[in-house]
Protein backbone atom coordinates (compact mmCIF):
# COMPACT_ATOMS: atom_id res chain seq x y z
CA UNK A 1 0.00 0.00 0.00
CA UNK A 2 1.43 3.52 -0.76
CA UNK A 3 1.65 5.89 1.70
CA UNK A 4 -0.04 9.03 0.75
CA UNK A 5 -0.40 10.76 3.78
CA UNK A 6 2.35 13.34 2.19
CA UNK A 7 0.33 13.37 -1.15
CA UNK A 8 -1.37 16.73 -2.10
CA UNK A 9 -4.82 17.19 -1.61
CA UNK A 10 -6.53 20.08 -2.91
CA UNK A 11 -10.09 21.49 -2.41
CA UNK A 12 -12.25 23.77 -4.17
CA UNK A 13 -15.30 25.88 -3.63
CA UNK A 14 -16.49 28.01 -6.48
CA UNK A 15 -19.50 30.79 -6.60
CA UNK A 16 -21.17 33.60 -8.65
CA UNK A 17 -19.12 36.18 -5.88
CA UNK A 18 -15.88 34.19 -5.87
CA UNK A 19 -13.76 30.89 -5.97
CA UNK A 20 -11.53 30.05 -2.54
CA UNK A 21 -9.06 27.01 -2.83
CA UNK A 22 -7.21 24.59 0.01
CA UNK A 23 -4.06 22.88 -0.69
CA UNK A 24 -2.60 20.38 1.68
CA UNK A 25 -1.78 17.07 2.94
CA UNK A 26 -3.33 14.31 5.12
CA UNK A 27 -0.56 14.71 7.54
CA UNK A 28 -0.97 18.37 7.76
CA UNK A 29 -4.03 18.99 6.96
CA UNK A 30 -4.82 22.67 5.39
CA UNK A 31 -1.60 24.66 4.48
CA UNK A 32 -2.43 26.96 2.07
CA UNK A 33 -5.46 29.13 0.86
CA UNK A 34 -6.29 31.56 -2.24
CA UNK A 35 -8.35 32.82 -3.43
CA UNK A 36 -9.69 33.89 -7.64
CA UNK A 37 -12.41 36.07 -9.04
CA UNK A 38 -16.22 34.31 -10.11
CA UNK A 39 -16.74 31.00 -10.80
CA UNK A 40 -20.13 29.66 -11.92
CA UNK A 41 -20.25 26.87 -14.34
CA UNK A 42 -23.55 28.02 -15.65
CA UNK A 43 -23.22 31.56 -16.22
CA UNK A 44 -19.46 31.88 -17.76
CA UNK A 45 -17.09 28.16 -17.79
CA UNK A 46 -13.64 29.78 -19.15
CA UNK A 47 -13.85 32.14 -16.45
CA UNK A 48 -14.93 30.01 -13.86
CA UNK A 49 -11.71 27.43 -14.91
CA UNK A 50 -9.25 30.96 -14.84
CA UNK A 51 -10.67 31.41 -11.53
CA UNK A 52 -10.00 27.93 -10.13
CA UNK A 53 -6.68 27.80 -11.39
CA UNK A 54 -5.78 31.37 -9.95
CA UNK A 55 -7.24 30.50 -6.00
CA UNK A 56 -4.98 26.81 -6.02
CA UNK A 57 -2.42 28.91 -7.57
CA UNK A 58 -2.62 31.15 -4.98
CA UNK A 59 -3.40 28.80 -2.31
CA UNK A 60 -0.03 26.81 -3.16
CA UNK A 61 2.37 29.27 -3.02
CA UNK A 62 1.26 30.23 0.17
CA UNK A 63 1.32 26.43 1.33
CA UNK A 64 5.25 26.75 -0.91
CA UNK A 65 4.59 24.12 -3.27
CA UNK A 66 5.49 24.57 -6.49
CA UNK A 67 2.86 24.53 -9.72
CA UNK A 68 4.86 21.67 -11.22
CA UNK A 69 4.05 19.24 -8.22
CA UNK A 70 0.13 20.10 -8.24
CA UNK A 71 -0.73 17.89 -11.22
CA UNK A 72 -0.18 14.79 -8.80
CA UNK A 73 -3.19 16.17 -6.71
CA UNK A 74 -6.18 14.62 -5.46
CA UNK A 75 -8.95 17.46 -6.06
CA UNK A 76 -12.28 18.02 -5.06
CA UNK A 77 -14.30 20.70 -6.62
CA UNK A 78 -17.45 22.25 -5.17
CA UNK A 79 -18.99 24.83 -7.94
CA UNK A 80 -22.22 26.73 -8.31
CA UNK A 81 -24.00 25.79 -11.76
CA UNK A 82 -22.82 22.75 -12.14
CA UNK A 83 -25.91 20.79 -13.33
CA UNK A 84 -24.89 17.62 -15.09
CA UNK A 85 -22.25 14.68 -15.00
CA UNK A 86 -21.78 16.44 -18.02
CA UNK A 87 -20.53 19.70 -16.49
CA UNK A 88 -18.46 18.63 -13.89
CA UNK A 89 -16.50 15.92 -17.00
CA UNK A 90 -15.53 19.24 -19.03
CA UNK A 91 -14.51 21.26 -15.42
CA UNK A 92 -12.37 17.84 -15.17
CA UNK A 93 -11.11 17.90 -18.33
CA UNK A 94 -10.05 21.63 -18.39
CA UNK A 95 -7.78 20.99 -15.39
CA UNK A 96 -4.09 19.17 -15.05
CA UNK A 97 -4.62 17.48 -12.02
CA UNK A 98 -4.23 14.14 -12.04
CA UNK A 99 -7.53 12.69 -9.73
CA UNK A 100 -10.24 15.40 -10.00
CA UNK A 101 -14.16 15.16 -8.93
CA UNK A 102 -16.37 17.56 -9.66
CA UNK A 103 -20.12 17.96 -7.53
CA UNK A 104 -22.48 20.89 -7.31
CA UNK A 105 -22.26 23.30 -4.66
CA UNK A 106 -24.04 21.70 -2.50
CA UNK A 107 -22.93 18.79 -0.60
CA UNK A 108 -19.45 20.61 0.09
CA UNK A 109 -21.73 22.94 1.67
CA UNK A 110 -23.05 20.38 4.17
CA UNK A 111 -20.20 18.80 5.12
CA UNK A 112 -18.34 22.20 5.43
CA UNK A 113 -21.20 23.41 7.78
CA UNK A 114 -22.53 19.61 10.07
CA UNK A 115 -18.78 18.08 9.64
CA UNK A 116 -20.89 14.25 10.28
CA UNK A 117 -23.80 15.87 12.29
CA UNK A 118 -27.05 15.76 11.14
CA UNK A 119 -29.19 18.86 10.36
CA UNK A 120 -30.37 21.37 8.07
CA UNK A 121 -28.25 24.18 6.57
CA UNK A 122 -29.23 27.33 4.88
CA UNK A 123 -26.03 28.76 2.73
CA UNK A 124 -27.12 31.54 1.35
CA UNK A 125 -24.51 33.61 -0.81
CA UNK A 126 -25.12 34.85 -4.16
CA UNK A 127 -27.42 31.56 -4.15
CA UNK A 128 -29.14 29.41 -2.39
CA UNK A 129 -29.08 26.33 -0.80
CA UNK A 130 -31.09 24.89 1.41
CA UNK A 131 -30.36 21.00 2.92
CA UNK A 132 -31.35 18.46 5.13
CA UNK A 133 -29.06 15.89 6.11
CA UNK A 134 -30.14 12.66 8.36
CA UNK A 135 -28.06 9.67 8.63
CA UNK A 136 -25.54 10.50 5.86
CA UNK A 137 -28.49 10.97 3.62
CA UNK A 138 -29.04 14.57 2.18
CA UNK A 139 -31.87 16.04 0.54
CA UNK A 140 -32.02 19.48 -1.14
CA UNK A 141 -34.36 21.99 -2.32
CA UNK A 142 -33.68 24.22 -5.50
CA UNK A 143 -30.64 24.70 -6.60
CA UNK A 144 -31.22 25.18 -10.09
CA UNK A 145 -29.65 28.80 -10.75
CA UNK A 146 -30.71 32.50 -10.87
CA UNK A 147 -32.61 32.67 -13.54
CA UNK A 148 -35.40 29.94 -12.29
CA UNK A 149 -34.09 29.34 -8.72
CA UNK A 150 -32.27 30.53 -5.99
CA UNK A 151 -35.07 32.30 -4.13
CA UNK A 152 -33.72 34.33 -1.22
CA UNK A 153 -30.07 34.97 -2.42
CA UNK A 154 -28.11 37.85 -2.21
CA UNK A 155 -28.77 38.14 -6.28
CA UNK A 156 -32.53 37.32 -6.02
CA UNK A 157 -32.43 40.21 -3.20
CA UNK A 158 -30.41 42.89 -5.61
CA UNK A 159 -33.09 41.90 -8.20
CA UNK A 160 -36.04 42.59 -6.45
CA UNK A 161 -35.05 45.75 -4.94
CA UNK A 162 -33.74 47.10 -8.70
CA UNK A 163 -37.75 45.79 -9.39
CA UNK A 164 -39.68 47.40 -6.74
CA UNK A 165 -37.07 50.80 -7.48
CA UNK A 166 -38.27 50.69 -10.73
CA UNK A 167 -42.32 50.37 -9.71
CA UNK A 168 -41.98 53.01 -7.23
CA UNK A 169 -40.08 55.18 -10.49
CA UNK A 170 -43.73 54.32 -13.08
CA UNK A 171 -45.29 55.63 -9.51
CA UNK A 172 -46.78 52.45 -8.98
CA UNK A 173 -45.66 52.93 -5.31
CA UNK A 174 -44.30 54.83 -3.03
CA UNK A 175 -40.38 55.06 -2.84
CA UNK A 176 -38.36 54.43 0.25
CA UNK A 177 -34.34 55.47 1.58
CA UNK A 178 -33.61 51.88 0.07
CA UNK A 179 -34.95 52.53 -3.56
CA UNK A 180 -33.66 56.01 -3.60
CA UNK A 181 -30.20 55.37 -2.87
CA UNK A 182 -29.95 52.49 -4.85
CA UNK A 183 -31.47 54.72 -8.06
CA UNK A 184 -28.25 57.25 -6.99
CA UNK A 185 -26.14 54.48 -8.04
CA UNK A 186 -27.30 54.72 -11.51
CA UNK A 187 -27.74 58.42 -11.52
CA UNK A 188 -31.53 58.02 -10.95
CA UNK A 189 -31.39 56.93 -14.65
CA UNK A 190 -34.03 53.50 -15.02
CA UNK A 191 -32.91 53.35 -18.70
CA UNK A 192 -29.12 52.86 -17.04
CA UNK A 193 -31.08 49.80 -14.76
CA UNK A 194 -32.31 48.17 -17.84
CA UNK A 195 -29.03 48.10 -19.93
CA UNK A 196 -27.44 46.40 -16.63
CA UNK A 197 -29.84 43.93 -15.97
CA UNK A 198 -29.55 42.58 -19.75
CA UNK A 199 -25.98 41.75 -19.31
CA UNK A 200 -25.67 41.48 -15.45
CA UNK A 201 -24.82 38.03 -13.65
CA UNK A 202 -25.93 36.64 -10.26
CA UNK A 203 -23.06 38.04 -8.79
CA UNK A 204 -23.71 41.82 -10.20
CA UNK A 205 -27.10 42.00 -8.62
CA UNK A 206 -25.82 40.72 -5.51
CA UNK A 207 -23.72 43.47 -4.96
CA UNK A 208 -27.27 44.89 -3.99
CA UNK A 209 -27.71 43.00 -1.26
CA UNK A 210 -26.34 44.61 1.49
CA UNK A 211 -28.40 47.16 0.56
CA UNK A 212 -31.37 45.58 0.83
CA UNK A 213 -30.23 44.09 4.53
CA UNK A 214 -28.92 47.11 5.90
CA UNK A 215 -31.81 49.06 4.91
CA UNK A 216 -34.06 46.48 6.58
CA UNK A 217 -32.24 46.84 9.52
CA UNK A 218 -33.07 50.22 9.76
CA UNK A 219 -37.06 49.39 9.44
CA UNK A 220 -37.29 50.62 5.37
CA UNK A 221 -40.19 49.14 4.85
CA UNK A 222 -39.31 47.69 1.06
CA UNK A 223 -36.48 46.54 2.90
CA UNK A 224 -37.93 44.53 5.23
CA UNK A 225 -40.53 43.31 2.88
CA UNK A 226 -37.95 41.74 0.32
CA UNK A 227 -35.94 39.77 3.15
CA UNK A 228 -39.68 38.59 4.52
CA UNK A 229 -40.26 37.36 1.14
CA UNK A 230 -36.95 35.28 1.13
CA UNK A 231 -37.73 34.28 4.66
CA UNK A 232 -40.98 32.59 3.98
CA UNK A 233 -39.20 31.31 0.96
CA UNK A 234 -36.90 29.40 2.99
CA UNK A 235 -39.36 28.42 5.69
CA UNK A 236 -41.20 26.56 3.10
CA UNK A 237 -37.93 24.86 1.63
CA UNK A 238 -37.38 23.44 5.44
CA UNK A 239 -40.74 22.55 6.25
CA UNK A 240 -40.71 20.70 2.69
CA UNK A 241 -37.61 18.70 3.03
CA UNK A 242 -38.67 17.59 6.56
CA UNK A 243 -37.13 20.13 8.91
CA UNK A 244 -38.43 19.57 12.67
CA UNK A 245 -38.12 22.50 14.80
CA UNK A 246 -35.67 22.16 17.36
CA UNK A 247 -33.50 20.16 14.38
CA UNK A 248 -29.84 22.16 14.33
CA UNK A 249 -29.77 24.62 11.85
CA UNK A 250 -27.15 26.38 10.39
CA UNK A 251 -27.12 29.65 8.49
CA UNK A 252 -24.09 30.20 6.39
CA UNK A 253 -22.97 32.69 3.56
CA UNK A 254 -22.79 36.38 3.52
CA UNK A 255 -26.50 36.29 3.56
CA UNK A 256 -27.76 33.50 5.23
CA UNK A 257 -27.12 34.91 9.35
CA UNK A 258 -29.00 37.84 7.98
CA UNK A 259 -32.31 35.94 7.78
CA UNK A 260 -32.53 34.44 11.40
CA UNK A 261 -34.44 37.17 12.86
CA UNK A 262 -37.23 36.96 10.14
CA UNK A 263 -37.29 33.11 10.64
CA UNK A 264 -40.32 31.78 12.68
CA UNK A 265 -38.80 31.78 16.27
CA UNK A 266 -39.53 28.03 16.88
CA UNK A 267 -36.81 27.17 13.54
CA UNK A 268 -34.32 29.20 15.30
CA UNK A 269 -34.33 27.10 18.76
CA UNK A 270 -31.68 25.01 16.99
CA UNK A 271 -29.82 27.27 15.71
CA UNK A 272 -25.97 26.25 15.28
CA UNK A 273 -22.74 28.04 14.28
CA UNK A 274 -21.16 26.02 11.51
CA UNK A 275 -18.58 23.74 12.36
CA UNK A 276 -16.57 25.61 8.79
CA UNK A 277 -16.94 26.23 5.22
CA UNK A 278 -17.59 25.01 1.93
CA UNK A 279 -14.32 25.16 1.31
CA UNK A 280 -13.79 23.19 4.16
CA UNK A 281 -16.25 20.75 2.68
CA UNK A 282 -14.04 20.57 -0.51
CA UNK A 283 -10.89 19.71 1.43
CA UNK A 284 -12.52 16.87 3.57
CA UNK A 285 -14.55 15.48 0.20
CA UNK A 286 -10.77 15.28 -1.43
CA UNK A 287 -9.13 13.64 1.77
CA UNK A 288 -11.83 11.19 1.70
CA UNK A 289 -11.42 10.72 -2.35
CA UNK A 290 -7.26 10.42 -1.76
CA UNK A 291 -8.07 7.95 1.47
CA UNK A 292 -10.06 5.70 -0.91
CA UNK A 293 -7.70 4.80 -3.38
CA UNK A 294 -4.98 4.42 -0.80
CA UNK A 295 -7.28 1.51 0.20
CA UNK A 296 -7.64 -0.06 -3.21
CA UNK A 297 -4.06 0.12 -4.08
Amino acid sequence: MNDSSHSLIIGVDGGGTGCRAAVGTLAHGICGRGEGGRANAATDLPLAIKSITDAVGAAAQEAQVSTEKLSDATVHIGIAGVLTEQDGERIAAALPYRCIKVSDDRPTAVIGALAGADGALLSIGTGTIAALRHANNMAFVGGWGFHVSDQGSGAWLGRAALERLLLCHDRLSEHSALTRDIFLKFDDDPNAIAAFATSAAPGDFAVFARDVISHAKAGDPWGQSIMQLGAAHLTHALATLGFTPGERLCMTGGVGPHYRQYLPQNYIVGHADAHGTSLDGAFALAKSHLTRQGETQ
